[in-house]
This record gives C-alpha cells, sequence and structure tokens, in this order.
C-alpha cells in the first residue's frame, strides 16, 4: 500500500508561481511512476504531468507544457509540480497519483494510488 500526501496549494495572482509537493510512503518509490491530474469545478479529473520511477523522461498535457515542471526525489519519496505562469483555467484540485509500474501513462485508469487532493486557486 502507498500513501500519498499533497501539500503546496494555495491562492496566487495570475502570472504567478506555486510549488506542489507529494510525499509518499510505503514501498520502493523509485518502482512507482507518478502523475498530476487536477479537476476544477463542473469538469472531468484530467491529466497534467507524470514522471517515470527514475526520474528520467516526463510527459505533459498540452495546456502546461512549458509553463509546468515536474520533478521528483527518490531519496525524499517526493515528486513536485512547480507551476509557472499561472491562469485562472488552471484553478482545480491537484491529485498525485502513483502507479505501480516504471513508465508514465496519461490515463487515470493506469494509477493505483491517489492522495486526497489540493486546492490550486489563481485569481485574474
Amino acid at each position: 500500500q502507498v500513501q500519498l500526501v499533497e501539500s503546496g496549494g494555495g491562492l496566487v495572482q495570475a502570472g504567478g508561481s506555486l510549488r506542489l509537493s507529494c510525499a509518499a510512503s510505503g514501498r520502493i518509490f523509485s518502482n512507482y511512476a507518478m502523475g498530476w491530474f487536477r479537476q476544477a469545478p463542473g469538469k472531468e479529473r484530467e491529466f497534467v504531468a507524470a514522471i517515470t520511477g527514475s526520474g528520467s523522461s516526463t510527459n505533459y498535457a498540452d495546456s502546461v507544457k512549458g509553463r509546468f515542471t515536474i520533478s521528483r526525489d527518490n531519496a525524499k519519496n517526493t515528486v513536485y509540480l512547480q507551476m509557472n505562469s499561472l491562469k485562472p483555467e488552471d484553478t482545480a484540485v491537484y491529485y498525485c497519483a502513483a502507479r505501480w509500474r516504471p513508465l508514465v501513462a496519461r490515463r487515470e485508469s493506469e494509477y493505483d494510488y491517489w492522495g486526497q487532493g489540493t486546492q490550486v486557486t489563481v485569481s485574474s
């Protein structure tokens, strides 16, 4: 079993930055690909970014490419999402997810464990 706890959400003005963290406990962290998803009010949850178990490869949704950066520190069992140039449309609850495979995935169904989410609100 893996427990995931997100932190770092909050209220920020458009153009600002936030860094989300997701701390994992449980089995060998480097065996898991990690992903970030988000869900805006009234919308379905959507893929944001993912990173391989080793951290050598990443994948991003087109809507965040060039603005968001996913990274991980396997020594700290933590994955990060650095969000720059934030827009009001980035407002959502952001979820961290773990996949018991080393390779990235973009579909929710391919992830085995989920955090409780952290709210990000971007004001215009």
